[in-house]
């Protein structure tokens, strides 16, 4: 199963975003905001290209996907009705690690893939370990009983009390189930990512 393990920090300061949801890289940010490298402090005049490529390559690591992967999800997109952006965007929302991460069982997608490879989840009573199943409305996920006390689904859920579930998600922390209700709208999605610089990129 193919993932980024290169290093973390230098991509979130080189985006100048925290992609991989980590204290190392806000702290960073917040000590260093500006690219690595020694010509990281000049201020060089970005082109209408670095801008959409940055755009992809930051959604690119949020979702944790591969350059090919994500590209597939794009011509997905645009093989459906509505709007391209909007579609890609829906298409990387509704995989299950990402559900995992929304339904508030995982403090960072990295560890919801991870909760997901290793066999944890059932997808509609069956064991599942493929991180980007799309789910759909009605799916019925949950963590199969010998997982049900795994110390860091408790933790997470015990300390995102006040995380806000996406509606369209219903969530029960006891039982540790997620149910899909529905597909998410573009409102469900982080207003921080620019889809449109996606579609001008690839559409060039």
């Amino acid at each position: 199963m193919a993932r980024y393990t290169g290093p973390r920090v230098k991509i979130s300061r080189r985006i100048g975003f925290n992609v991989f949801e980590n204290k190392k890289g806000d702290k960073a940010l917040q000590d260093r905001p500006y690219p690595p490298g020694e010509n990281g402090r000049k201020r060089v005049r970005e082109t209408d290209y670095g801008t959409q490529l940055k755009e992809k390559q930051k959604v690119r690591y949020m979702y944790g996907i591969l350059e090919k992967q994500f590209r597939n999800y794009y011509k997905e997109a645009t093989r459906m009705s509505g709007i391209t952006g909007e579609n890609l965007l829906v298409l990387l929302e509704s995989r299950l690690d990402n559900v995992i991460y929304r339904a508030g069982f995982a403090s960072t997608r990295p560890q919801a893939r991870q909760i997901a490879s290793h066999r944890h989840l059932k997808l509609n009573g069956s064991l599942v370990d493929i991180p980007s199943i799309q789910v759909k409305p009605g799916d019925k996920i949950e963590l199969k009983d010998s997982s049900q006390n795994m110390i860091i689904v408790q933790h997470t859920i015990d300390t995102g009390q006040d995380n806000e579930v996406p509606s369209w998600l219903s969530v029960d922390n006891n039982k540790k189930t997620i149910e899909v209700l529905s597909l998410p709208s573009r409102g469900d999605i982080s207003h921080q990512i620019e889809e449109q610089l996606i579609v001008e990129l690839y559409s060039k």
